[in-house]
């Protein structure tokens, strides 16, 4: 049986913006969120980028990880993820490397390839994006190549070039469980909000792992949702305005994150209750006793090496107590 105490816990933050909010206020509360982590002990804070969302302030994601490592001493701090075809490869071992060299032995960088952009975006960015799409397993090997050294490459990316940094495969779908496990990287699966290939995504994985210089087993980082409380109706309420903003975002009315409303999924009809059903797969919401056997249940089902908890809340500090009270609860049961 999996003792869940034993598997190291991390944050990934959207960097929410709320309705009456501004995107200043919503980096500091970022920063607030990663101190409360490292406080409570936890491995990793990942920072996820997205464009032209009103509601998401961590769209230059490297500027404000290298903020969260100046107001952190221990905790790692990464990308969940960078999504590569919107970059160079040169670019982003720049900007990792300048972080490894601010922020030695605590950078990761998780890569994803969904640029997510319509072509608004594309215009802005000044990128093909699809034909970018297509060639992120060559944009992974150069980036790669560029942090570790390639004696064939006619430039070197300074700073960059030796960095000590984590490198990461994101996905939700068998592609980046392929690719994973042919560079022989670790694997984050993004099961908060796209669970359905999980279990398959995995197995793909580990079973096609190839060792390399920097893995030599196969490592896999699960993400779910965690909203805790000290009553069941508490975290569902404050689980209610993530859940707003997923429908919006499915119903193509995004938005900034909105304040929670009372026994939201009883108000929604039966097509959006069934969409949230799927996304709570991989979600712990309810009391600390709650929240830790949903937790142990997915680590049992995935035999995850790690979690990494999403799980945007309206009022900032009711984030960081829900993790106090569910790290509070994994830490008695081990004890």
């Amino acid at each position: 049986m999996t003792d869940i105490a034993d598997i190291p816990l991390s944050i990934l933050d959207l960097v929410s913006v709320r309705e009456g909010g501004t995107v200043a206020e919503a980096l500091e509360n970022g920063i607030a969120l990663a101190q409360a982590a490292e406080r409570l002990g936890l491995k990793r804070f990942w920072v996820a980028e997205h464009h032209a969302m009103e509601g998401i302030a961590g769209g230059a994601t490297s500027v404000v990880l290298s903020r969260i490592g100046a107001a952190t001493s221990t905790i790692r701090i990464g990308s969940g993820g960078i999504m590569l075809p919107n970059h160079t490869p040169f670019q982003i071992a720049e900007q990792f490397g300048t972080l490894d060299a601010l922020y030695p032995g605590r950078v990761d960088l998780g890569l994803g390839r969904a640029p997510g952009a319509g072509p608004e975006l594309q215009r802005a960015l000044r990128k093909d994006l699809h034909h970018a799409a297509e060639m992120f397993p060559q944009d992974v090997a150069e980036l790669r190549a560029l942090l570790t050294g390639e004696p064939r490459l006619p430039i070197a990316a300074t700073p960059g070039l030796g960095a000590n940094v984590e490198m990461w495969m994101l996905g939700s779908s068998l592609f980046g469980a392929q690719l994973a496990a042919r560079l022989g990287l670790p694997y984050a699966f993004a099961a908060h909000f796209a669970p359905t290939h999980l279990d398959e995504a995995l197995e793909v994985y580990r079973s096609r792992f190839e060792p390399s210089a920097a893995l030599e087993e196969p490592h896999v980082m699960v993400a779910m949702n965690l909203f805790c409380a000290e009553t069941t109706e508490k975290a569902e309420l404050l689980a209610s305005s993530q859940l707003q903003s997923f429908v919006r975002l499915r119903t193509g009315t995004p938005g900034k994150l909105p304040p929670p409303v009372e026994n939201y999924r009883d108000s929604l009809p039966l097509q959006a209750q069934a969409m949230l059903r799927q996304i709570s797969v991989a979600s712990a919401t309810g009391t600390p006793d709650e929240v830790r056997r949903q937790m142990t249940a997915l680590a049992e089902r995935t035999q995850a090496d790690e979690l990494i908890l999403a799980g945007a809340t309206f009022d900032p500090a009711a984030r960081i107590h829900s993790l106090e009270l569910a790290v509070g609860a994994l830490t008695a049961e081990h004890a």
